[in-house]
């Protein structure tokens, strides 16, 4: 078990600085914020349960996970939804085809003759294919959705089409009046076109579980008792094993180092923007990668114990604790359902009361009953989901969860997480302070020269900036590194370091010690650059600020949205970013589990909320809040969570997402209205309020209303601009 006073040395430099030398060249541990996961530092207390609602019989029971094997049918199961509605409305269609041509009200429209012999009973077989086979969906659903109590769209399709099969059967042997299979198979074939567009639209149940499950490794280098390494499934590997971790290689457990150094890169599980060293006692995390040295960690957790089993356990509460409103069609729908039955039986009565025939009485009926589903409401949502996913497609957002996307028009707050996010996720200079005789440029030409050769991020910084700049970056020669103190070289016969402000302190040599604390208190990375053991300048690197970050924020700020900033990084840090953008709320030094909680306090303000992430620790609160919104260039984890991905990784995108929510919310009222209102002229007429005059609208006139309705919801949709 690794103890606290072992972890506080887990951040020495890639040239074995110790933990009072700061880092690679300077990085106090203190003031990065490093949160080792160690289980005596802080509880996982079972991810929060009673913070989501969380029903006794979905409780997770985890075996220890055989990763890479484990399999979760949510995204499979919703594909295969998708292709049966496309197989049940292809099918559909083509046999509606002759049911058109078949039915005689339809042939009278046109005006022509093609009856014959028994031809009511091929419309009769037809019809019963279509009303079995295309309309099963929605005659399942409509009984799951009455057993509910909550009538919706799918009780409002069965209850129009299992009155016109089995009004129309009674016809065709021996009731006198109209069928009315055509608008049966017509109703049918629309409604699956409709839900078909609707689910290729959305994308289904999340599996996010699967890529957290994916993060890990399959397999993992166990070291026997002779310290023989053997490949062995990870499912095998128990509490006590030694395991060996290569260079590149991803940790496969929680444990703790009992052999060798080197830097983890933890930034997709903890939110800390750069690697961090690691010793014999410091903890390390299965999921995070080992950068440099090789390891030998012993398990302490597997299975359901470990870190990463814990986030998952996390995810899939707060997915499944999110309520399942019912959205505006449903609504709809749901009104129309109670109209229908309220006007058809108050159409049976009256037409009885006046002292007409039941056959006439219960054509009426029947005429309103389907009329009052109208075929537009079906396209009504699903064209604009359609025509709003092509936009945002275009524009880079990828919107996953439809219902959440049209929430976001109501937003109070925008949670961004740090690293990754708001920033770059990659050091960078910011800062160059030369000695005199030395300019900015030639301080950071020695700098790259010398780090040219490392992958360490502070050293890709500074190379990376030279290069932005255009400086030549000289060859180094006799390179090697001081143990403890930095890095040296020779370049063009000059002896160059680059070291920490200890070595520098160690050497008493002389800087200006107030622009360094300025820039430690901004949570920069302070370097320092000898030239022949002489100060030539200091370097401070940070965490880049996207340039978009910041117009984002003002542009929400203008909107009357709160942007807030919720980080596992260090507070100095947070407070240096969220300056620079203008963000006066900060939630800094906040592990996984903690991020959960603090969006859903934020939630019980009586705020909608959304969370901006990337990384595997920001799973859960994306889950969590009202609008979860990934970064595209972040983990899988993160996007599979999310009910919105900004694929080109721009802040600016969440400014675009919630107008383009304002504007398909606003098309989607449009569209409700253009579909159910001709109910309001069509249900009265079908019911015969004119019939004193001798206006009884027929089936046929319904058509051209419904027909008309269906036309107009279409265009409307197209409408949609960005």
């Amino acid at each position: 078990m690794a103890n606290k006073e072992g972890d506080r040395h887990t951040r020495q430099e890639h040239h074995g600085m110790k933990h009072e030398e700061k880092g690679h060249h300077g990085m106090n541990h203190d003031e990065q914020g490093h949160h080792s996961m160690n289980p005596d530092e802080h509880e996982h207390r079972n991810m929060n349960q009673e913070k989501h609602e969380h029903r006794p019989d979905s409780t997770v029971q985890q075996e220890p996970m055989e990763h890479g094997h484990e399999e979760h049918g949510s995204n499979g199961h919703h594909g295969h939804m998708v292709e049966d509605f496309k197989k049940r409305f292809y099918v559909s269609l083509v046999i509606t085809i002759p049911i058109l041509a078949l039915s005689p009200m339809i042939q009278h429209f046109l005006g022509v003759d093609w009856r014959f012999t028994n031809d009511l009973y091929i419309l009769f077989a037809l019809s019963s294919i279509v009303f079995f086979y295309g309309g099963w969906p929605f005659l399942t659903g409509g009984i799951a959705e009455l057993k509910d109590r909550n009538p919706g769209m799918m009780t409002l399709i069965a209850l129009a089409i299992t009155i016109a099969y089995s009004y129309s059967t009674l016809v065709v042997f021996g009731w006198d009046g109209n069928q009315l299979y055509w608008e049966l198979a017509t109703l049918v074939v629309i409604m699956l076109l409709g839900h078909w567009i609707e689910m290729r639209s959305i994308m289904g149940a999340s599996n996010a579980l699967e890529q957290l499950v994916k993060l890990m490794p399959s397999e993992a280098h166990k070291m026997d008792e002779q310290g023989d390494v053997h490949d062995v499934p990870l499912s095998t590997i128990r509490n006590g094993d030694r395991v060996l971790v290569k260079p590149g290689e991803k940790i496969p457990v929680d444990g703790v180092i009992i052999e060798g150094k080197s830097a983890i890169d933890e930034s997709m599980l903890t939110g800390e923007s750069i690697p961090v060293e690691k010793e014999e006692g410091s903890e390390v995390i299965g999921g995070s990668v080992n950068k440099e040295g090789s390891l030998v960690v012993m398990v302490e957790k597997t299975g359901e114990e470990s870190y990463l089993s814990q986030v998952i356990t996390m995810v899939k509460e707060a997915q499944e604790s999110k309520s399942k409103t019912q959205d505006l069609t449903n609504r709809a729908a749901k009104w129309l359902f109670y109209l229908a039955l309220g006007a058809g039986f108050a159409t049976l009565g009256a037409w009885l009361a006046l002292g007409y025939a039941f056959d006439i009485a219960i054509e009426r009926m029947v005429t309103v009953m389907v009329i009052a589903c109208p075929h537009a409401l079906g396209l009504a949502a699903p064209l604009v989901v359609a025509v709003s996913t092509s936009i945002s497609a275009k524009q880079g957002l990828l919107i996953r969860n439809r219902a959440d996307f049209e929430g976001a028009r109501n937003l109070d707050a925008v949670v961004f997480d740090k690293t990754g996010t708001l920033t770059k996720g990659e050091f960078g200079v910011t800062d160059i302070v030369p000695e005199s005789g030395y300019t900015k440029d030639h301080v950071l030409e020695l700098a790259a020269a010398i780090e040219q050769n490392s992958e360490h991020p502070i050293a890709a910084g500074i190379v990376s900036t030279a290069k932005e700049k255009g400086l030549p970056i000289g060859r180094v020669s006799e390179f090697g590194s001081i143990s403890g103190k930095g890095i040296q070289g020779w370049v063009d016969g000059q002896k160059v370091n680059v070291v920490s402000p200890g070595y520098v302190n160690s050497q008493k040599l002389g800087f200006n010690r107030d622009v360094f604390n300025q820039l430690s208190e901004q949570g920069k990375t302070v370097v320092f650059v000898l030239v022949e053991d002489k100060l030539a300048g200091m370097i401070a690197l940070a965490d880049l600020v996207r340039d978009t970050a910041k117009e984002a924020v003002a542009a929400l700020k203008a909107k009357g949205i709160h942007s807030i900033m919720l980080t596992g990084d260090n507070k100095k840090v947070a407070d240096w970013v969220a300056a620079q953008l203008g963000i006066e709320e900060v939630y800094a030094e906040v592990l996984p589990d903690d991020k959960a909680n603090q969006i859903s306090k934020i939630k019980a303000k009586g705020w909608k909320v959304a969370m901006t992430g990337d990384g595997v620790n920001d799973a859960p609160a994306l889950a969590t809040a009202d609008l979860g919104i990934a970064i595209g260039a972040g983990t899988d984890v993160a996007m599979e969570t999310a009910d919105v991905v900004l694929v080109k990784s721009n802040p600016n995108d969440v400014v675009a997402l919630i107008d383009l929510s304002k504007k398909t919310y606003r098309k989607l009222v449009q569209n409700l209205w253009w579909a159910t209102g001709y109910n309001i002229v069509a249900i009265p007429l079908a019911a015969g309020v004119l019939a004193p005059w001798g206006i009884v609208i027929s089936p046929a006139v319904g058509a051209v209303f419904m027909s008309l309705s269906t036309i107009i919801v279409a265009i409307n949709a197209k409408l949609l601009k960005a």
